[in-house]
């Protein structure tokens, strides 16, 4: 990072007025963008191979998985070597898969081969987030750390909303091996940046690589901490009760709303308006003061407007409602992540944040006990346990751990 880029940013908190940081944004847009296209052509690639939604879960089982089951090494790796270097590295291997992918694709292949690659990909792709996330904050000084975290937010919510438009319409003209295709060419995008940028404390890692960077370090640190204890704590609330409502919404939308597939997408999008609303506020780097305050704040919002969705009947209502609900989840979740990074310091971040990020695995666990409390008791009762479980295990939470509320 240049001398004359670093009197800049002192002069600003938003982060995109460093260089090193946009460049690095616009390729992971690219990129992105090219990841959501890739989910879409993998899940129409299952069924046009199997015609199987058993295969169709088998496949995203082994996308999913090793995000659980590596976050953790990759933090590891993350502060114990150069963070640039092994996104790089990453990448590559990550392009060079998608590619194999598209040419099964057109082979048609055996469906446990393309699993088998689906799988090695995955493996990498889970890597990335501890280690992205860890380098984040080094591209752009401490007061402009805020700003950049949400940013990067903005950048995947973005990506969610182009990506899988661009994939819908393309399918119709190209085939879909193609869109594996181009999604690997996108990669190019996030390389090419990688390669452009520099920072100092990328060279701080060159110099203490072969230092040994342990997990048990990490999880000292966090028992002497209450605060981020409390943090990590308290991530989990909304990842069980809150965030399945992704997984339940074709349901909610039909039998609550009675929608078809289009409605369905309709909310969709307006949640994820919602969400750019709140990370662009968070973007704009303006200090944040009580933030833990802001974070019960959020929780307790996105609670309320999961009980106001499935309360009415009314769609603009409900429309409204679902805005409010990506809005108050992604406040929460940016906002979150922000104050953890600024709780911890760099030589422990990609560690301690590969266990923050393990929280995306009790997703699926909360799918599953609203889905199973939907088939016991009715979809209402379900969206109400959603809604209310968020508020009251919050509320318990900061009872029994009020330094949350000093952060």
């Amino acid at each position: 990072m240049g001398q004359a880029d670093v009197q800049v940013q002192k002069s600003s908190s938003f982060a995109l007025r460093s260089r090193t940081f946009r460049i690095f944004m616009s390729g992971s847009l690219v990129t992105r963008v090219g990841d959501w296209m890739d989910l879409v052509a993998l899940n129409w690639a299952v069924l046009q191979l199997t015609n199987s939604p058993l295969h169709l879960g088998i496949i995203n089982a082994c996308r999913l998985v090793p995000a659980f089951l590596l976050s953790i090494p990759a933090g590891i790796l993350a502060d114990r070597y150069d963070r640039r270097k092994l996104l790089i590295l990453l990448q590559i291997g990550m392009m060079l898969l998608t590619f194999c992918l598209g040419y099964l694709v057109e082979a048609n292949p055996s469906f446990w081969l393309f699993a088998f690659i689906v799988t090695l990909r995955a493996m990498l792709a889970a890597m990335d987030p501890p280690i992205r996330n860890a380098l984040i904050p080094n591209l752009v000084p401490q007061s402009s750390m805020a700003s950049a975290i949400a940013i990067n937010t903005m950048i995947i919510n973005l990506s969610r909303i182009i990506g899988p438009a661009i994939a819908g319409a393309l399918l119709a003209v190209i085939d879909i091996a193609q869109l594996f295709y181009i999604n690997a060419w996108g990669t190019l995008g996030v390389l090419l940046s990688l390669l452009m940028i520099r920072t100092d404390s990328i060279s701080l890692h060159e110099k203490k690589g072969k230092e040994k960077s342990t997990l048990r370090e990490a999880v000292h640190y966090i028992k002497g901490q209450p605060s981020v204890q409390s943090l990590l704590i308290l991530a989990i609330v909304p990842m069980v009760f809150g965030f399945p409502y992704t997984t339940m919404l074709p349901l909610f939308s039909r039998d609550l709303l009675s929608l078809g597939p289009k409605g369905f997408g309709i909310l969709l999008s307006v949640s994820s308006i919602g969400a750019i609303v709140g990370t662009t506020w968070l973007s704009l780097g303006k200090e944040i003061k009580g933030a833990g305050k802001w974070l019960i704040y959020s929780i307790i919002g996105f609670g309320i407007s999961l009980l106001l969705f499935i309360g009415t009947k009314n769609l603009f209502v409900a429309g409204a409602a679902m805005f409010f609900v990506g809005l108050t989840s992604q406040t929460y979740r940016t906002l979150s992540r922000i104050t953890l990074q600024m709780q911890v310091p760099d030589r422990l971040r990609g560690r301690v944040l590969s266990i923050a990020l393990m929280d995306r695995g009790f997703i699926p666990l909360g799918a599953m006990l609203i889905g199973a409390i939907a088939a016991w008791t009715g979809i209402q009762w379900a969206g109400a346990v959603m809604g209310l479980g968020c508020l009251v295990i919050t509320i318990f939470i900061v009872i029994t751990r009020r330094q949350i509320l000093k952060l």
